[in-house]
């Protein structure tokens, strides 16, 4: 007795000094408090005032450390040019006049036979070398000079969503090519996590299936169709086989991604435009895969929110959440929801969109949230994410491209003012061509906040990531580390010291 109470009690103080040297070790100096006062210091002289100073700023979020990327879509986030660069890897060519990728093998070996000049499907080389083209193809691959110059255009939310059109067969494989690609611009830009929305989860569809959800009187007919549709396909070889095919995809493809700079993992993602057998069906695939594979850490639904099926199926949808999310409780949700402007839709399609992927779907995020001021609810769906802590993903790139959302108008002014958590990310930065830098930049430059209030929306992006806690403190004291380096950085500036003098 008395040799494992003396074992206890050095076990108790070995742990205790252990907690001591840690705690000094973490614990602020006054270096470091004088550094962080004055990068505070800094901000606030670069935000003061009627004109913030845009260069200055955009110098300071580069260099600053961003925890996470929590909204981001994978085929979204490469840059057209890469998606060029990836034509002649798998032996394609883009069509100059429509500017699509041609598949067929055949056109494209007839293409290769003519001299250059007359082809007409292109490789990289070849769009490369013609400017003409290569500006145009840029131009309906992305956003590119979509705000300044007066050619004839789509709306904004048709181009933007058309884009993915134009690039899916080179989005559609290179897979660690651009996971690699998108680890090293992060990297740059001193990005520690990326949780993206990689691949479709796979679907399959039934008529039976269809009708018989669309048909359910109540929540039990649902349930018992949705039960009847799930046993089914769990029971199909085929269903089970793609399922196994796309965690194994996402796995043979994450190869070189984490390392001591840089995590990533991944959301599987069910398309809202489809029937409502195959939106559950992918939904289904989604929530297995999350429950196998460490790699994958949630499910998303993405699809414009405003198209006919999205409106239409849209609490379907969220009750088919709910449903799967009793049977797989772990898998967390980040869901698009109210991803909507007003004359969009109808004004009654506007105020139930959030409200309902937090009360019915039981989203753990909540993607966009732009409608929140004309939802029927939103003081109470403001004070149910507050205290359920519940983030809100902030895009104002995205609002502001295609939803025309953004400056006083745009309802982080609300969710700051009620106490809603939030992060700040890209969506798709290929497309609507910036980065995470640019999204710190346009939230200091509008909203004037405090560093300190910064500086929490940069750990937030650790704080609500679908990450084990171990993982989450690997990442926040990398954090630590990286911000002490930045405040000592910024502190040694010239512009910081002038700005400290002036203080005195």
């Amino acid at each position: 007795m008395i040799r494992k109470t003396s074992s206890l009690l050095i076990a108790l103080a070995l742990a205790a000094n252990a907690y001591v040297a840690n705690a000094h070790a973490t614990a602020p100096t006054a270096k470091s408090k004088a550094n962080e006062a004055a990068t505070a210091r800094h901000l606030a002289g670069l935000i003061a005032g009627a004109e913030p100073k845009l260069s200055e700023l955009t110098l300071f979020f580069s260099q600053m450390p961003k925890g996470a990327d929590l909204h981001h879509h994978y085929s979204g986030a490469l840059y057209a040019e890469q998606y060029v660069d990836f034509l002649d890897k798998q032996g394609l060519c883009v069509n100059k006049q429509t500017y699509r990728i041609e598949t067929s093998k055949a056109v494209i070996d007839a293409q290769r036979a003519l001299p250059a000049a007359e082809r007409t499907c292109l490789s990289s080389a070849d769009v490369l070398a013609d400017d003409f083209t290569y500006r145009e193809l840029l131009q309906r691959w992305s956003s590119k000079d979509f705000d300044n110059h007066g050619a004839i255009q789509p709306p904004p939310d048709r181009q933007f969503f058309q884009t993915f059109g134009f690039f899916g067969p080179v989005s559609n494989a290179n897979y660690n090519d651009g996971l690699l690609e998108l680890k090293k611009r992060a990297i740059a830009e001193n990005v520690g996590y990326i949780e993206t929305m990689f691949k479709l989860a796979p679907m399959t569809g039934n008529v039976d299936a269809d009708n018989a959800m669309w048909k359910a009187g109540d929540d039990a007919a649902l349930t018992a169709a949705m039960r009847s549709w799930m046993e089914t396909l769990e029971k199909d070889p085929t269903f089970n086989q793609t399922l196994a095919d796309y965690v194994e995809r996402i796995k043979t493809n994450h190869a070189n991604i984490d390392d001591e700079r840089f995590t990533m993992r991944y959301q599987a993602y069910v398309l809202r435009l489809v029937n409502p057998s195959m939106v559950f069906s992918s939904m289904l695939a989604g929530f297995k895969a999350a429950s196998q594979s460490e790699l994958i850490v949630g499910v998303n639904i993405v699809g414009q929110e405003s198209l006919a099926p999205s409106m239409r199926d849209y609490e379907l949808h969220m009750k088919m959440f709910r449903f799967l999310k009793t049977r797989y409780p772990k898998v967390k949700l980040a869901l698009h929801a109210g991803e909507l402007a007003l004359g969009d839709v109808p004004p009654e399609g506007l105020k139930f969109h959030i409200e309902q992927a937090l009360n019915v779907a039981g989203a753990d995020r909540i993607g966009h949230g732009i409608d929140l001021a004309h939802e029927s609810n939103a003081p109470a769906i403001m004070k149910t994410m507050r205290d359920k802590d519940i983030p809100v993903e902030i895009n104002l790139t995205s609002n502001a491209f295609i939803s025309g959302i953004k400056g006083a108008n745009h309802p982080v002014t609300l969710y700051r003012k009620f106490g809603v958590p939030y992060v700040i990310s890209t969506d798709d930065a290929g497309v609507t061509r910036h980065n995470l830098s640019q999204e710190y930049t346009l939230f200091a430059s509008r909203y004037q906040p405090s560093y300190a209030e910064i500086k929490k929306v940069s750990y937030n992006g650790v704080r609500y990531a679908f990450l084990p806690e171990q993982e989450k403190q690997r990442l926040m004291r990398q954090l630590d580390e990286r911000f002490a380096r930045f405040e000592a950085l910024v502190a040694s500036w010239p512009a910081a010291a002038s700005v400290t003098q002036r203080a005195r």
